[in-house]
């Protein structure tokens, strides 16, 4: 039982440390890489060729093509260890389970539904609708239920094509959409916030951290609200993860938060002395 403490203990710590240092010292350089001055050039070409939301759209279904493409070997991969770590891991869950820590956990577990979620998404939806007036108002209308029906929809997908069975409490299956709806949802819900305000760093940080403890908890709680094998968590960690690293670029794109490489000078030719 120690144990099952012990990683809930972990499931808090893990991300109140990590992601602090992931956002200061991984952030930045990925910023500055290779890639993202390649993500820019394409889409200051995209913009060109289809205007600003068709480069979007772009994004948004070429990038769910891609992440479909990645998270189906991978469910096939994680299917294979449901005799090796799932059902060892379940049973030994099943047999310690207690009272009062299994209904705090299916409580708690209920914020990864999808009702509650769709309420999360209306109201954040017209908050910012109505804080952005002077602005684009509709992208806020427009940008949160699509996340909410972009993950539903590619997690059906993936979850028809791996057809990995469930649990014998639950029908849960791989990838975990409770993890990955909150992690879309909320993270949605921050990035939008911080385009909304002038956050300073710390904010930005704070707001990483609690998108990522909520998601570390969820999966936590589904585990042990036995509604997903071990393997159908970590697979939604990473769709959601995935998911959203789609869904945050389309949003910017839209934005205009995203734009062409500043062009280097050129270097200029030192003029020859005659007659050398």
């Amino acid at each position: 039982m120690l144990i099952i403490y012990a990683c809930a203990v972990l499931v808090v710590l893990l991300p109140t440390v990590l992601v602090p240092v992931g956002v200061t010292r991984w952030a930045p350089a990925l910023r500055a890489g290779r890639a993202a001055e390649r993500l820019r050039l394409a889409v200051a070409a995209l913009n060109g060729a289809v205007g600003r939301f068709g480069t979007a759209l772009v994004v948004l279904l070429a990038g769910s093509a891609a992440v479909v493409a990645v998270c189906w070997p991978l469910g096939e991969a994680l299917s294979r260890l449901e005799p090796h770590l799932d059902r060892p891991v379940f049973e030994y869950v099943h047999a310690r389970r207690v009272a009062g820590w299994a209904e705090l956990n299916s409580f708690v577990t209920a914020i990864g539904d999808r009702y509650p979620l769709k309420w999360v998404t209306v109201v954040a939806a017209l908050v910012f609708a109505v804080l952005w007036r002077r602005r684009r108002w509709w992208l806020p209308l427009l940008a949160l239920p699509l996340q909410f029906v972009l993950e539903q929809y590619t997690q059906e997908i993936l979850a028809r094509v791996v057809d990995r069975g469930h649990p014998p409490t639950d029908l849960g299956t791989y990838p975990s959409g409770g993890c990955a709806r909150v992690l879309l949802t909320f993270g949605t819900i921050a990035l939008l916030a911080g385009l909304t305000w002038r956050l300073p760093r710390g904010g930005r940080i704070a707001l990483a951290t609690a998108v990522a403890l909520l998601v570390a908890v969820e999966g936590y709680t589904r585990v042990y609200a036995e509604k997903h094998w071990l393997t159908d968590v970590l697979g939604g960690w990473i769709f959601g993860a995935l998911l959203f690293g789609v869904m945050a670029p389309a949003l910017l794109v839209a934005e205009g938060r995203i734009r062409p490489p500043a062009r280097r000078p050129e270097p200029t030719r030192q003029e020859v002395p005659a007659g050398s």
